[in-house]
């Protein structure tokens, strides 16, 4: 913990060399988990993670730095080393900081701290009885577990003190199977900033176990995906994740304010179908990628991207803000105070539309059904990408029939934008990590059912017939 008094002393060494902004960013942190691989608790984890990172802006240059020496010396050391990287006359005298009050979107119940490692350890066990003698091909199980506490006190030159305190946790299971020739692997792991009940009573243990098994088997069975260009119907959920690499992180001003994103430029411009809206809401509570507040004190809000095709807003930090003449949007995230904060994703879904999902399958005469995905890679200025699809289908005369394994996507996220023509209501998110600058951070990928007309699909199957 950082006092009020050493607090202002700190922001006024950083700001004395001419920084128009001087920001504390103060964490104590803390984390349990454990892997059970076939029945038997494997590893366990406690960690505990506390430091201090310094960051001062001026103009259009920023400094970072970090240390876990939390002494008054260390600390104010810090600052100066930081404010050398100036020269110039101090613009800014901080005299005194105020505490900005609210009420959190996600309240805790039942602290995790206060439910024994045994429960835990028990709740995931319990799922796994539901693959005690399912297939003989399983040949290796996992259930996992990881829960999180991250306290957050940010004090900085504009006077304002910003606590936060969120908890979070993952539940799941990997399931690895094998027929002697060829190897596969079903993964299932849902995240929440609610309490240990979500995985009790909203969550279904044992399903989940079934699910990651029913992948894996399924496709040891499955034949190679056929290649060409062809409609792609996009299961709801994961498939979020699609939007999230080759839209979302173009939209982030980290790209958008240097000229990096294939989306700069075009506020106001119809980057995609009419049908499509998407959204970047941090304000769902409990859910996965939600704050109360930013990496940097600014609230966290409801953006709208994109509105029935248009580009309507950008993903802001204060610092990338500044090139694009635009204030902060509560967007700026890290994944600790050892990272530099900047333009990220919280929970980033395309929104529901009118069509039902059993009408967009009905409709495709002919193509591929792609549920799950397992990987892949985005060029954020060209919006180039390719996706592995984990769990996918042919299509055939409106239903969904075989399924095949070894589907990659393979687009440019400013075209396929336009080619989505059917846009299902059944909107669902999916928790993952994603990794960029600041780190590896909680996000949430969603959307609906929804259909591209046509894509190129990469495959080993030959040609769609």
């Amino acid at each position: 913990m950082i006092s009020k008094k050493l607090a202002i002393d700190i922001l006024n060494v950083g700001l004395s060399t001419g920084a128009d902004y001087a920001e504390i960013f103060y964490e104590d942190s803390s984390s349990y988990g454990f892997t059970i691989e076939n029945n038997k608790l494997e590893t366990s984890h406690d960690s505990v993670n506390t430091g201090v990172g310094i960051r001062l802006l001026k103009d259009l240059q920023s400094v970072y730095g970090y240390t876990i020496d939390l002494s008054k010396k260390s600390l104010l050391n810090l600052a100066s080393t930081l404010a050398a990287s100036f020269k110039g006359e101090r613009k800014i005298m901080v005299e005194k900081l105020k505490l900005k009050r609210y009420k959190t979107i996600s309240p805790i119940a039942i602290d995790y701290n206060d439910v024994s490692k045994q429960e835990k350890v028990e709740l995931v066990k319990d799922g796994l009885k539901a693959l005690d003698g399912l297939d003989q091909r399983i040949v290796r199980t996992y259930g996992l577990y990881n829960d999180n506490h991250r306290n957050v006190i940010i004090y900085n030159s504009k006077g304002e003190i910003i606590k936060t305190n969120q908890q979070f946790g993952r539940a799941g299971y990997q399931v690895i199977a094998s027929d002697g020739k060829s190897m596969e692997v079903g993964y299932e792991m849902p995240g929440t900033q609610d309490d240990i009940n979500f995985f009790k009573t909203k969550k279904d243990m044992k399903q989940l176990a079934k699910k990651a098994a029913k992948v894996a088997l399924q496709n040891l069975d499955a034949a190679e995906c056929p290649s060409g260009t062809m409609p792609v119907v996009i299961g709801n959920g994961w498939g979020g994740v699609l939007f999230h690499e080759a839209c979302g992180h173009p939209l982030e001003a980290s790209a958008v304010s240097k000229g990096l994103s294939c989306f700069a430029g075009k506020m106001g411009e119809m980057i995609a179908s009419p049908i499509v809206t998407a959204v970047d809401d941090s304000t769902i509570p409990h859910a996965w990628g939600s704050i109360d507040y930013d990496d940097e004190g600014i609230k966290g809000e409801k953006r709208i991207l994109i509105k029935n095709g248009k580009l309507t807003k950008y993903m802001i930090d204060s610092f990338n803000g500044r090139r694009m003449n635009e204030k902060g949007n509560g967007a700026c995230r890290r994944q600790s105070f050892r990272f530099e904060p900047t333009s990220r994703m919280s929970n980033t879904y395309i929104a529901n539309g009118k069509s039902t999902p059993e009408e967009i399958i009905s409709a495709t005469k002919l193509g591929l059904y792609a549920v799950g995905f397992n990987g892949g890679s985005v060029n954020p200025t060209t919006g180039e990408f390719n996706f592995g699809c984990s769990e996918a289908y042919i299509i055939r005369d409106g239903k969904i029939a075989e399924p095949v394994k070894g589907a990659m996507l393979i687009g440019k996220g400013s075209e396929i934008l336009h080619k989505i023509d059917m846009v299902g209501n059944d909107l669902d998110l999916a928790q993952g990590m994603c990794g960029a600058s600041s780190g590896s951070i909680r996000t949430n990928v969603g959307q609906p059912t929804l259909r591209i007309s046509e894509i190129t699909v990469g495959g080993r199957g030959g040609e769609l017939k």
